[in-house]
């Protein structure tokens, strides 16, 4: 990646993602997407952190409580993220054990999504940026309890530097070329998570190989 490349695009080896707050109990909150929407692109991100070995945090608030557990498929899909408790912060960036957990990876790229937006993930996004970090904050995988709070949220974090994106982006970044061995599982991972249609690009693309190949 050049110099300049490095200034505007998502760099995967110096990225950390956290994923905050995606509990049971808060979905129930969530109006600004469809929850189902929000559940796949959540997964997706967990998927492509397990595919390219990023470094993956997660974090809740109270989950013995009413905001429930963090949804499974998470540390289901990607076994090597790590669980950072907090003692009751709402910000997960007051919390210093987070805070040392990203620092101990060397990294200085946060790809950041949280549930609810305009809390769990507009206030550790602002600090990190503040504290000198590229931030950005996947808008599409996290969820809020309405479309006006997240529009409020995404100027604030515009204004304080971080970069506002969606999951596609954000996996496309990561992904960089489709002349790369692992190719299929990042269209497989397009097709299960965020674009069904894209299965029939893929069913097309095979049946048009097959007659080439094989006459048939």
């Amino acid at each position: 990646m050049s110099t300049v490349q490095e200034k505007v695009m998502i760099n995967p080896k110096d990225v950390v993602m956290l994923l905050i707050d995606h509990q049971s109990g808060l979905f129930n909150l969530v109006q600004d997407i469809p929850v189902a929407d929000l559940r796949r692109n959540v997964t997706a991100l967990a998927k492509v952190a397990a595919l390219l070995k990023i470094p993956l945090l997660t974090t809740a608030s109270v989950p013995d409580g009413p905001n429930g557990p963090l949804i499974p498929e998470i540390h289901q899909l990607a076994p090597h993220a790590q669980f950072v408790a907090r003692h009751g912060q709402i910000n997960a960036w007051d919390m210093p054990d987070f805070v040392k957990a990203i620092e101990a990876t060397g990294r200085k790229t946060l790809i950041i999504a949280a549930t609810l937006t305009s809390v769990c993930l507009a206030f550790p996004a602002v600090c990190a940026a503040a504290a000198g970090y590229k931030v950005y904050a996947v808008v599409d995988a996290s969820g809020n309890w309405s479309k006006m709070a997240t529009d409020l949220t995404i100027a604030r974090l515009a204004q304080a530097g971080a970069i506002p994106i969606d999951t596609l982006a954000v996996i496309s970044e990561l992904q960089q070329t489709w002349n790369r061995p692992d190719a299929l599982a990042f269209a497989n991972l397009f097709a299960d998570h965020m674009m069904p249609n894209y299965r029939l690009l893929m069913e097309s693309y095979d049946k048009a190989q097959s007659v080439v190949t094989k006459g048939r």
